[in-house]
């Protein structure tokens, strides 16, 4: 049996980072992932034979580019944990941004709001702004893919009970389009982060494990985000926003595309990395 300190420095020189090891190890030895001080104050503490296998067998993944999260079984958005796995897309820091905004475009409390969020995938945004607005707050998810709604369904159910699941693709899933919508529209925020990396995008490679119709969307990635421009004001309140998440290099061509599908206050928002994240505008008229 190795020791943790000869299993962090041996796992480390076969190409795993330093927190990933201990992040894996930890999970593997039944422990928190904020026990990373443990590891230092027991690193000569022996580890089982069942402990090792379990650790073993982490690593192999996250060498073959498995995702941490999917190996711990959770992930860290908004101050809350989520259950992920395979078959839905892990929830990035940087949609975060997407939150902030959607929050700082709420009335102000006690007003009533009505919020949709498409393409939910582990139900991360909707869970942390129902979270975030309380009880005033109506919010409904939309998902198009079921094995990503298994995991929808335990957050909502685990942290947010009162978020609204619905199944479909886009706008579909609110069961009524066109001339069936009223002319005010049911929603004052609409926010998405949906596909936008290009097909063939040379960052896939490493992204493999994850479901690929929760990334790609098209030559130039912005299928999708076309479709959402077009059909959301219908969805919308008067004055309603419309918040969208993309590739960090396409926040001009989203804004484009606002633009000339006649939305008002178009303009973006930057990630803690001062990287436009999200672009979005309000319903005009």
């Amino acid at each position: 049996m190795a020791t943790v300190a000869q299993t962090l420095a041996q796992t480390q020189a076969r190409g795993l980072s330093r927190l990933d090891t201990q992040l894996l190890l930890l999970h593997a030895l039944g422990r928190e992932p904020s026990d990373r001080a443990w590891l230092l104050t027991h690193d000569q503490a022996l580890i089982d034979e069942a402990a090792g296998a379990r650790f073993e067998h982490a690593v192999a993944r996250r060498l073959a580019d498995w995702p941490v999260a999917y190996l711990l079984g959770h992930k860290e958005f908004f101050g809350s944990s989520f259950e992920v796995g395979p078959g839905v897309l892990v929830p990035r820091p940087d949609t975060e941004t997407l939150v902030d905004w959607a929050l700082a475009c709420a009335p102000p409390a006690p007003a009533p709001i009505r919020v949709l969020d498409l393409g939910t995938g582990s139900g991360a945004i909707a869970v942390s702004l129902a979270r975030a607005l309380g009880e005033r707050a109506s919010v409904c998810a939309v998902e198009a893919s079921e094995a990503a709604a298994v995991y929808a369904r335990r957050n909502i159910a685990a942290l947010a009970p009162r978020v609204e699941l619905r199944m479909g693709h886009w706008f579909e899933a609110l069961g009524c389009t066109g001339a069936a919508v009223q002319e005010s529209g049911p929603f004052d925020i609409i926010v998405s982060n949906p596909p936008y990396v290009a097909e063939g995008d040379s960052h896939l490679a490493a992204l493999a494990v994850e479901p690929r119709s929760a990334l790609t969307a098209g030559t130039d990635g912005l299928d999708d985000i076309r479709t959402l421009v077009i059909q959301a004001a219908q969805h919308l309140c008067r004055k309603g926003w419309l918040l969208l998440e993309h590739g960090h290099d396409q926040g001009a061509a989203v804004r484009n595309l606002l633009v000339q599908a006649g939305w008002a206050d178009v303009q973006s928002r930057t990630d803690l990395a001062g990287i436009e994240r999200c672009s979005g505008g309000r319903r005009s008229g």
